[in-house]
């Protein structure tokens, strides 16, 4: 996952202090980390969250096949088969790749076998949502499937830790960014608390900013200006509602900033100058904060900085051999 959250007071954050070496992480005992194999099996309890669940489940029609505490920290999931239907992916998560989806439902249909349970919660009377796997529910849904079978956990809050446990499919930045800004607005309704809080879900401050303006621009290029977010956003210190307009304020920074790279990447362009990375390479020559040394400036210093320097910028003194060595991400626009 991310770096510790930074939190924030009022409507900005702390001001970073000089980055310190984190000590190495120790190796764990081998065998020395939650539950033996004979303390997983769990029998069926008359009481709690678990009792409970199951009851719902074979309500909804679903089959309990059995329930266990997960090996690592003790938690009770229950095994069960639910009806497909009543199955869908949580609504802030990233939209499923046709292709994915295709391939999974041929390698089904080719073994003749499904042999890998999605993690589902209970959203309701005969609704469950996944967070993780969403491309093997729409393949088994392709292939015309009754049912699938879950591990469904009661706690609703995994729900919301989409980024953790989606493993079956990387997430580019664009779909993670989505994500979170997705779910921000989600929790900031069912759970406001602060940014902070929620640094599990969320993984890094400056997604949300990202997800805005992926919202505003579609085809917005969110690596060019990876760099110089991590360095200067951070989590605020406010509950989430009150936090929303300070990030909707930073995406219009970043997409101002957007604006005038935009202006020189065309000027260049129209000199014949070629390369995958021009919006890279106009932010490393104005990008001053990787000079910036311990403390950097607030968030709102930094971009109104970057959107002056990038104002100033001559396209005139760039020279075909000034890009050979520009790297960094593809400009995503083409």
């Amino acid at each position: 996952m991310g770096a510790p959250a930074k939190k924030a007071t009022g409507g900005g954050e702390k001001k970073a202090p000089a980055k310190k070496r984190k000590p190495r992480r120790k190796a764990a005992e081998p065998g020395s980390i939650g539950l033996a194999a004979a303390d997983v099996p769990l029998e069926r309890a008359a009481g709690g969250p678990l009792a409970a669940l199951e009851a719902d489940l074979e309500r909804d029609g679903a089959g309990v096949v059995g329930r266990y505490r997960e090996p690592f920290g003790g938690n009770g999931v229950v095994l069960a088969a639910l009806p497909i239907a009543m199955v869908e992916p949580t609504p802030y998560q990233r939209d499923a790749s046709k292709p994915h989806v295709e391939r999974l439902a041929g390698v089904v249909s080719k073994i003749g076998r499904y042999l890998d349970p999605i993690v589902a919660i209970r959203a309701g009377e005969k609704k469950y949502l996944t967070p993780n796997g969403n491309h093997r529910l729409q393949a088994m849904k392709m292939i015309g499937a009754k049912s699938i079978v879950a591990l469904v956990v009661p706690e609703r809050e995994v729900a919301f830790q989409i980024l953790a446990l989606n493993t079956e499919k990387a997430h580019n930045l664009r779909e993670k960014s989505l994500e979170v800004i997705r779910m921000y607005r989600a929790l900031a309704k069912e759970d406001p608390r602060p940014e902070a809080d929620h640094a599990l879900s969320f993984d890094e401050p400056w997604l949300a900013t990202l997800g805005l303006c992926y919202e505003e621009r579609p085809r917005f290029s969110g690596g060019a200006y990876q760099s110089v977010l991590k360095r200067v956003d951070a989590f605020l210190d406010e509950p989430l509602p009150k936090a929303y307009p300070h990030r909707e304020k930073r995406a219009a920074l970043v997409l101002e900033l957007d604006d005038e790279i935009g202006r020189i990447v065309e000027a260049l362009k129209k000199r014949g100058l070629k390369s995958p990375y021009l919006k890279a390479f106009a932010m490393a020559r104005i990008n001053y904060l990787r000079f910036v040394k311990g403390e950097m400036p607030p968030f709102e210093k930094a971009l109104a900085s970057l959107v002056e320097k990038a104002k100033k910028f001559d396209p005139e003194k760039i020279r075909q051999q000034d890009l050979a060595g520009a790297g960094g991400p593809p400009d995503e626009e083409g």
